[in-house]
């Protein structure tokens, strides 16, 4: 249908995802005085009366692309795709109220796997008292396609953008990071010994925390409540799906700062530590490039900083500087590196 001859085209995966929405989008103009805010954050936000406004987020999970189903059981899929949309809510400062849940299915799925795709659907809806109100349903040659959008509702001039931090504002993550791609790599390693062997039996046990943060990720709802309480208002906020690296340059870019991330600062479970060693990997690239944690990551201003210094869900791992001074990692041992970018990209060519 479409033949591009022109051996000088780009292509998608060298403009990333995040390359290619500005590409396509930068021609979009707002015209509707109810669009509050349009793309270019974790959800957008439409004002609907003098007291409310509503935050949209919309998501795809592709097989093959998002997940395998030779090690995702579907109730846990299901409720994975209703988490990360919901985590882009909670990230405004927002609460969710609603979903709406559209399939494409190949006939290799009788209705009894798509029923345990639904039971985790459901599962999440009820824990996060959230209703399912709509969606579509439609066939698929490639295999399974989820997509949710999710709905919620923020008081007028409350939802919390990326484009808020201010030279000097400390930067802040709630929970750990890096559990959700080690548990995606146990995964896919006891999936090459069932290749091999598939009489074998792996034993997660040494890994459950992180295979339960790969396959039955949770949002941060307790975050906006937490932090009401301490009386802190973030000046920015994003949610933590494509690595701390991508994040912290999303909000660097949309606040026009700068920012310096301390090393010896990211949280890091022990079971994380324990099998990047095991797998020889670098615990740090792990935090800043993994993804899928889900955390939230925000900024405050400095004089917030006694009002959360002691709470157990949240750290300081790093601080906002002028633009100009750039976007880097400092070191265990000093060193100022430049923080770059090296996230999961599902538009990536293969090689």
């Amino acid at each position: 249908m479409f033949e591009n001859k022109d051996d000088s085209s780009t292509s998608i995966g060298s403009l990333g995802e995040f390359g290619l929405i500005d590409h396509l989008t930068k021609n979009f103009k707002i015209k509707q005085k109810s669009t509050v805010k349009g793309i270019g954050d974790d959800a957008a936000v439409i004002s609907c009366d003098s007291k409310k406004e509503i935050v949209v987020s919309t998501d795809f999970l592709i097989e093959g692309v998002h997940f395998d189903l030779s090690y995702v059981p579907l109730k846990h899929l299901g409720y994975k795709a209703v988490i990360v949309n919901l985590s882009d809510i909670y990230s405004m400062n927002a609460e969710p109220t609603q979903i709406t849940v559209s399939v494409a299915v190949s006939n290799r799925f009788p209705v009894e796997a798509l029923e345990e795709l639904y039971a985790g659907i459901t599962a999440a809806a009820k824990i996060y008292n959230v209703d399912v109100v709509g969606g579509d349903t439609t066939s698929s040659t490639t295999g399974l396609i989820i997509s949710i959008t999710a709905i919620g509702t923020v008081n007028k001039g409350e939802a919390i953008y990326r484009s808020g931090a201010k030279e000097n504002d400390l930067l802040v993550v709630t929970g750990d990071l890096g559990a959700a791609y080690m548990g995606l790599q146990v995964l896919e390693r006891e999936k090459e010994v069932y290749k091999v062997n598939p009489n074998s039996q792996p034993d997660l046990e040494p890994y459950s925390y992180l295979v339960e943060r790969q396959l039955k990720p949770e949002a941060r709802k307790d975050i906006s409540g937490l932090l009401k309480e301490l009386d802190v208002k973030p000046t920015s906020m994003i949610d933590i799906s494509d690595g701390l690296s991508s994040e912290i340059i999303h909000i660097c870019k949309n606040s026009k700062a700068g920012c310096n991330l301390f090393e010896d600062k990211i949280p890091l479970d022990p079971q994380v530590i324990s099998t990047c060693e095991e797998f020889n990997l670098d615990s740090t690239t792990i935090a800043l490039s993994g993804g899928e944690d889900y955390e939230l990551l925000f900024t405050i201003k400095t004089e917030d900083y006694p009002k959360i210094k002691a709470n157990p869900h949240l750290t300081v791992i790093g601080h906002m500087t002028d633009e100009k001074e750039g976007i880097h990692l400092i070191s265990r041992v000093g060193t100022k590196i430049p923080l770059v970018a090296r996230g999961w990209n599902a538009l990536r060519a293969n090689d």
